[in-house]
């Protein structure tokens, strides 16, 4: 019989937010891995250096491009560290607007993040289970911003308008006649909040479906169980954050523990794991996903009880109205001075996280007291996770490494950058 040798094997791409862009190289003894070396960098795009030659405002769009399923999320980060510098007030009703929007952001980001472990790990159902379930929240995003995914929604001082009173209507097509389409349009008649109170009396039961096809599935559990454990005190070490550190066992969520905007007036509970292995890390996610759901009803309650301002009143910061740009000479002038000249931020430096969907998205921002930044960095929540890959795969099959990639959640834009 041939004696096995060791041989090197180019892995990848293979996850679905990877694109391409992940090349791994595995050092193998037959089919078990021995070291597991990432290779990035493919799909860098320089938005730390953009940024530097951009106005304030305008980098926010790049930041819905850095981790692409996580939009708002990414801005909220922007914004915080922008509004640290400036000192401004962001006013009550936007802070439960950004809250829940973040929320929802979560659930889209755990949505695909399940749909494509599962597909990566053979589960092919459930990926169509969490688009239909995508497709609601997408709806939402552009109800409030227009775009169904870069929403560049989240500005310095607030949010860009406040929550439309009707949501767009589903019409009659050669495809769906008219009793299809009063079916598809029946939560759709009220406000956007009427949509996103109705969405969220139903997900719980949607959560259920989920976990009926995966939670006690032997297939599932054989792929996941035991499978790239990492324990509490190596998370820390590694930099782990987010479910990949709650899923070892560390209760340390920033919305408890450093919370920002209203964080701190909502009522959920943080999930934690016990093995710190990658089930452990599929049901952290899971239970997530129910308590974003908690936090949204308690933000829709508010919201629809509470009207007022969405943004600061200060237009050296944000654009004065439309009416009042068109009747008042000085508004104008705010208004062209923002739109071509941009802001000025202070000299200063100032770090902003907030608890990403993936772990501690941070922003740091130095300001030279120019309406650029003169250095702004990007602390992903990703990097940390690829770079402990080696360590978790080592001694686990080939197929194995398909499933630790997938329990990482890992998106390419924000690790490049």
């Amino acid at each position: 019989m041939a004696e096995i040798k060791n041989y090197t094997l180019n892995f990848g791409p293979q996850h679905p937010a990877a694109h391409g862009v992940l090349r791994l190289v595995l050092e193998l003894d037959g089919e078990v891995i021995q070291r597991a070396d990432p290779h990035i960098g493919l799909l860098h795009r320089a938005t730390e250096k953009l940024a530097e030659s951009k106005t304030f405002i305008q980098s926010l769009p790049y930041m819905d491009r850095l981790d692409y399923v996580s939009m708002m999320c990414n801005e909220h980060a922007y914004c915080l560290a922008i509004e640290k510098l400036l000192g401004i007030e962001v006013p009550e009703r936007a802070q439960y607007i950004r809250v829940m929007f973040s929320e929802i952001t979560r659930l889209l980001n755990h949505l695909l993040w399940l749909g494509a472990h599962g597909i990566d790990c053979g589960a092919m159902n459930i990926l169509i289970y969490c688009f239909r379930e995508r497709e609601d929240l997408f709806d939402m995003y552009e109800a409030v911003s227009g775009a169904r995914m870069h929403a560049a929604y989240f500005r310095p001082g607030g949010v860009y308008r406040d929550l439309p009173d009707s949501m767009p209507q589903y019409k009659v097509s050669r495809i769906k006649n008219q009793k299809a389409i009063d079916a598809l349009n029946d939560t759709r008649s009220g406000s956007l909040l009427d949509f996103i109170d109705s969405f969220a009396q139903r997900f719980p039961a949607y959560v259920d479906e989920y976990e009926t096809l995966l939670t006690d599935n032997r297939i599932w559990k054989q792929r996941t169980v035991g499978i790239g454990v990492v324990t509490p005190e190596r998370a820390m070490n590694l930099g782990f954050t987010g479910p990949m550190l709650r899923g070892s066992g560390v209760e340390w969520d920033l919305r408890k523990t450093q919370p920002y905007d209203v964080y701190e007036r909502m009522d959920f509970d943080i999930a934690v794991g016990t093995h710190g292995d990658t089930y452990d890390r599929y049901l952290v996610r899971v239970e997530e996903m129910r308590q974003s759901n908690r936090i949204i009803k308690q933000c829709v309650d508010w919201l629809r009880t509470h009207p007022g301002p969405v943004i600061t009143d200060n237009h050296k910061v944000a654009a004065p109205s439309r009416v009042d740009m068109k009747a008042n000479m000085e508004e104008l002038i705010h208004h062209f001075k923002l739109f071509t000249e941009g802001m000025h931020v202070p000299e200063g430096e100032a770090y902003a996280a907030v608890e990403h969907p993936k772990g501690e998205f941070g922003i740091y921002i130095v300001s030279d007291g120019a309406n650029k930044p003169y250095r702004l960095k990007i602390r992903p929540p990703g990097f940390p996770h690829l770079a402990a890959l080696d360590e978790m795969a080592r001694g686990h099959m080939i197929a194995d490494a398909v499933a630790i990639i997938g329990t990482m959640d890992i998106v390419f834009g924000e690790i490049d950058r």
